[in-house]
C-alpha cells in the first residue's frame, strides 16, 4: 500500500498525533497549531527525496544578472521553471518585479505535484523603494527604535513587490575599519550591536509573520565574519572561543530572542573550520545551547567554497560536510540537489537529518502564510501599496539623526541662510553616491543632492558657488585652481569629500582608510586660503583624517544617507535640525592603529592616558593610543554639562540586588539639546582579564535650554557577567569602576564593589 495514495488518511492520523502531542507538551514548535504541524508532516511523508532536497535549494532567478548575484545564471528561465514544477526549488532571490514571481509561483503551486509555494528573498539591507541611511549610519543615531521603524518601512515596500524574506540584518561586530562590510552593521560595540540587531528583526518581522507586510529576517553572518584578518573580506578568522562568545555571538542571540527564524552562515573559517560546515556553531551553539527553531541558509555558494578552502575534496564532500554541520538551505551552488539524494541513499546522510531540515523550512513557509495565500503580494498594483511620502519623511528624519558632528570650533555652524557666501567644493557636492552600497533594485526616486538642498535653503541662490575641484580618486585639470578661487570669494567653505559607493560594502576592503590623495590635496589647498572650512565626510567606515581635513573648523560625518541625503544635511548645516548622532565606531589617528576599538585590554604594561609616554609600554613611537574621535563621541548645537553622579548604595552592589546610577545633565546652551548619556563599567581584576571599559547602557534624552535633567540607570549582577575560564558566563565579587559621560573617554567616574551576601 502506497502512503502517497491515501494523503487524507495520513493527514488525519498525523493531525490526531499532533493534537495529542500538543495537548501533552504545551505550546507547539515555532508557534504553529497542531493542524499546521500535521500539515507539514503530511507533506514530508509524501515527498520524494528529491522533492525534500528541493525545499533546501535556493537560487537566483535564471537569466537575470544583477550586482548582488555575481555569478552568471546557470539556467535558462524555462529550465528553472521546469525545476520548480518538479519540486526542485524552494525559492528565488533578488528577482525584482511581480511578473516573474507570479509565473514562478504559478509553476510551484498549480503545476507541481505537491503545490508547495516558493519563498522569495532579497537583499533588503537599508531600504527598497525608499532608501534609508546605511545601517552603520543609522547606528550612529543610537536609536534602536528608529532602526525598527525603517526596517518596517523597508518590509512594507519589499512585500509590495512580492518579497517575504530579507537577508538582513547584518549583526557582525566590526572592529577593523578596513573591512568593507562594516557599513552593513552597527559598529564595534557588543551592547549597541545587540540593541540594533533585535530592533531590526522586530522591524522586518513585526509581531506576526503571517501579516502581508512582514518579512522573515536573517541575521548574518554566523559567525565571526567581522574579525577577518587584515580587514580583508572573505579572509581567515582566528580567534579564541572566549572572544567569539563574548564579542561576536551576542548580537545573534539577541536577534534570535527577538524572533528571527532564519540565520545565514558566514564565508569565513574560524580556527581552520569554515563557518558553513562548523557543527559546533551551527548545531552545538545555535540549536543545542540556544534552542534555535528556524533554518540556516548558506551565503552565496558558500558550501561550494568549502573546496577552495581546502576543507572538502569535491562537491559531494562539500555538500555532505555543510549539511551534516547544520546548514539547512544551500544558496545558488546547486550542490545539495546534485549530491544529497545519493548521500541519503548511501546512508551517509540520515533521512532524519533531511526531514528535520525540510520540516524547518515548511513550518516557516506556513507561518508566513504562503500555503494559504501563495499569491499575496504578487497581485498587479496600479498604485504603490504604501505611503511613499510618509516613508520619504521617515528617511529624512533618519538621515538627520544619523549625522555626527565631530567638531564645531568657534561655532562656525550652523550656517546662515542669508548674508553668508558659501563655496560648496568637492566631488560629492552634487547628487552622486548618495544611496550607498546594497541598493540592487530599480525604481527609487531620484535623491536630492547637497547642492540642490543648500540652494533651496538659502535666501538667495546667488549666495552659493559650486566647484567640484577633483574627482574621487583623481585630480581634475584646473580643479584646484577653481576651488581656491571660489573659496577666496566665499565667507565659508563647505567641503564635501570622502568615499564613493564603490569603496564600502562587500568585497570593498581598503588597505588605506584615509581620504583619497586627490581629495586631500584639494582640501589642503582650499584650507590654505584661511577661510573657515566645514567638512562633510561621505563614508561607510571610520576614517583616519589628516591635514586640512583633520584640522577643519567643523566636521560632520554624513555617511551614505539615502534618498533624503541633501535635505537632511542642509537641515543640520543651517540649524533646522540639531545634530544628535554619536559615533558607533572609533576614528583612529592613523591607519596603522587599526583594528582599533575602545574596549581594548590593558596589557601588562599599559600606557596610561594621563601618564607621560615612556619606553617599554604598550604604545607606538609615532602616535598615542588615543582615538582621534572616540566611540560614542558627537556634538550638538547646545553644550551640556555632566554633574552629580550618585549611586543608590554608595560603593557597594549587593550580590542579588541592583544598583541605581543617577547623574544630572544640564543644558548650558540657548536651544534644546539631545544628548546620548552613556554608562560604562570596568572590572578592575577578575579571573579573566577584562576590557578597560564596556558600554552597559545608554539613554538619549532631550534637555530644554537652560534646564537640568536627571538620568537614571539600573545595574544588576547580570550586567557584570563575562565568559569565565570554563567558557561559561560567570560573575565574581570584586571592584568596578563606573563612568557616566558623553563618550567612551572621560565622563563622571565613581566605583563600587560587588559583594557576596
Amino acid at each position: 500500500m502506497s502512503v502517497c495514495r491515501f494523503p487524507r488518511l495520513v493527514f488525519a492520523l498525523l493531525f490526531l498525533l499532533a493534537c495529542i502531542t500538543g495537548c501533552a507538551t504545551g505550546p507547539t514548535p515555532g508557534g504553529l497549531t497542531p493542524m499546521s504541524i500535521a500539515r507539514v508532516e503530511s507533506l514530508i511523508v509524501r515527498m520524494t527525496v528529491e522533492e525534500k532536497v528541493g525545499q533546501l535549494s535556493l537560487y537566483a532567478p535564471a537569466g537575470i544578472d544583477i550586482v548582488a548575484n555575481p555569478q552568471a545564471a546557470r539556467q535558462s528561465q524555462e529550465q528553472q521553471l521546469a525545476d520548480i514544477r518538479a519540486g526542485r526549488v524552494t525559492g528565488l532571490f533578488n528577482n525584482a518585479g511581480l511578473e516573474g514571481k507570479r509565473r514562478a509561483q504559478q509553476a510551484a503551486v498549480n503545476e507541481s505535484r505537491l503545490g508547495i509555494p516558493l519563498l522569495f528573498g532579497a537583499d533588503v539591507i537599508h531600504g527598497f523603494r525608499t532608501v534609508f541611511p546605511v545601517p552603520l549610519a543609522e547606528a550612529a543615531s543610537w536609536e534602536p527604535a528608529l532602526a525598527e521603524r525603517t526596517a518596517h518601512a523597508s518590509a512594507v515596500e519589499a512585500t509590495a513587490d512580492g518579497f517575504r524574506w530579507t537577508f538582513a540584518p547584518m549583526v557582525d561586530i566590526a572592529r577593523d575599519a578596513r573591512w568593507g562590510r562594516g557599513v552593513e552593521g552597527a559598529g564595534e560595540d557588543v551592547y549597541l550591536g545587540r540593541q540594533f540587531a533585535a530592533a531590526r528583526v522586530r522591524g522586518f518581522q513585526g509581531k506576526d509573520l503571517g501579516r502581508a507586510d512582514a518579512m522573515l529576517a536573517t541575521p548574518k553572518h554566523f559567525a565571526g565574519y567581522g574579525a577577518a584578518e587584515g580587514g580583508l573580506d572573505y579572509n581567515t578568522v582566528d580567534l579564541s572561543e572566549r572572544t567569539l562568545r563574548e564579542v561576536y555571538l551576542p548580537p545573534f542571540r539577541s536577534a534570535i530572542d527577538a524572533g528571527a527564524l532564519s540565520i545565514m552562515s558566514a564565508f569565513n573559517e574560524i580556527g581552520g573550520i569554515p563557518s558553513n560546515a562548523n557543527r559546533n556553531l551551527l548545531t552545538g551553539v545555535l540549536r543545542g545551547e540556544w534552542g534555535f527553531q528556524g533554518f540556516v541558509v548558506s551565503d552565496y555558494t558558500a558550501d561550494e567554497e568549502l573546496i577552495a578552502h581546502g576543507f572538502a575534496a569535491d562537491g559531494r564532500e562539500a555538500a555532505k560536510r555543510a549539511f551534516l554541520a547544520g546548514t539547512d538551505v544551500s544558496m545558488q551552488s546547486g550542490l545539495y540537489m546534485q549530491h544529497l539524494p545519493g548521500l541519503v541513499a548511501s546512508g551517509e546522510v540520515p533521512m532524519s537529518r533531511l526531514d528535520d531540515a525540510v520540516r524547518r523550512v515548511l513550518r516557516i513557509k506556513l507561518r508566513l502564510g504562503l500555503f494559504d495565500q501563495p499569491f499575496r503580494g504578487l497581485e498587479d498594483a496600479a498604485s504603490p501599496r504604501f505611503d511613499s511620502s510618509a516613508h520619504q519623511a521617515l528617511a529624512r528624519d533618519a538621515a538627520g539623526r544619523s549625522i555626527v558632528m565631530l567638531r564645531n570650533d568657534g561655532d562656525v555652524l550652523p550656517l546662515s541662510k542669508s548674508g553668508q557666501r558659501i563655496a560648496l567644493i568637492g566631488p560629492f557636492a552634487g547628487a552622486s553616491d548618495l544611496f550607498g552600497p546594497w541598493m540592487v533594485f530599480p525604481g527609487q526616486a531620484s535623491p536630492a543632492g547637497i547642492e540642490e538642498a543648500i540652494r533651496n535653503s538659502l535666501a538667495s541662490p546667488e549666495l552659493l558657488t559650486v566647484v567640484r575641484g577633483s574627482d574621487v580618486d583623481a585630480p581634475i585639470a584646473g580643479g584646484i585652481d577653481a576651488a581656491v578661487a571660489a573659496a577666496r570669494e566665499a565667507d565659508v567653505v563647505v567641503l564635501s569629500i570622502g568615499e564613493n559607493e564603490q569603496m564600502s560594502g562587500e568585497a570593498r576592503s581598503r588597505s588605506d582608510i584615509e581620504i583619497p590623495r586627490a581629495q586631500q590635496e584639494l582640501a589642503d589647498a582650499v584650507a590654505a586660503t584661511g577661510k573657515p572650512v566645514v567638512v562633510l565626510l561621505r563614508n561607510g567606515r571610520a576614517l583616519a583624517l589628516r591635514g586640512a581635513v583633520r584640522n577643519a573648523r567643523a566636521i560632520l560625518v554624513t555617511w551614505f544617507l539615502g534618498s533624503q541625503t541633501g535635505p537632511a544635511i542642509a537641515d543640520v548645516l543651517f540649524g533646522d535640525v540639531n545634530p544628535s548622532g554619536r559615533l558607533p565606531v572609533s576614528f583612529p589617528q592613523t591607519p596603522g592603529q587599526v583594528p582599533y576599538y575602545y574596549s581594548h585590554k590593558r596589557t601588562g604594561r599599559p600606557q596610561l592616558a594621563d601618564a607621560p609616554a615612556t619606553f617599554y609600554k604598550a604604545r607606538y613611537l609615532d602616535a598615542s593610543n588615543d582615538a582621534l574621535f572616540p566611540f560614542g563621541h558627537g556634538l550638538g548645537y547646545a553644550r551640556v554639562r555632566y554633574q552629580g553622579l550618585e549611586l543608590s548604595s554608595p560603593g557597594r552592589m549587593a550580590w542579588d540586588g541592583t544598583l541605581t546610577v543617577r547623574a544630572r545633565i544640564t543644558n548650558t546652551g540657548k536651544r534644546e539639546a539631545e544628548e546620548v548619556v552613556q554608562l560604562y563599567i570596568g572590572n578592575r581584576a577578575a579571573s579573566v582579564t577584562r576590557p578597560v571599559r564596556e558600554l552597559k547602557s545608554f539613554r538619549k534624552v532631550r534637555v530644554p535650554a537652560g534646564q537640568t535633567m536627571a538620568v537614571e540607570f539600573t545595574l544588576s549582577r547580570a550586567d557584570l557577567m563575562f565568559i569565565g575560564q570554563d567558557l561559561q558566563p560567570t560573575v565574581e565579587p570584586g571592584n568596578f569602576d563606573l563612568w557616566v559621560g558623553p563618550s567612551a573617554v572621560g565622563g563622571l567616574k565613581t566605583s563600587f564593589r560587588l559583594a557576596p551576601e
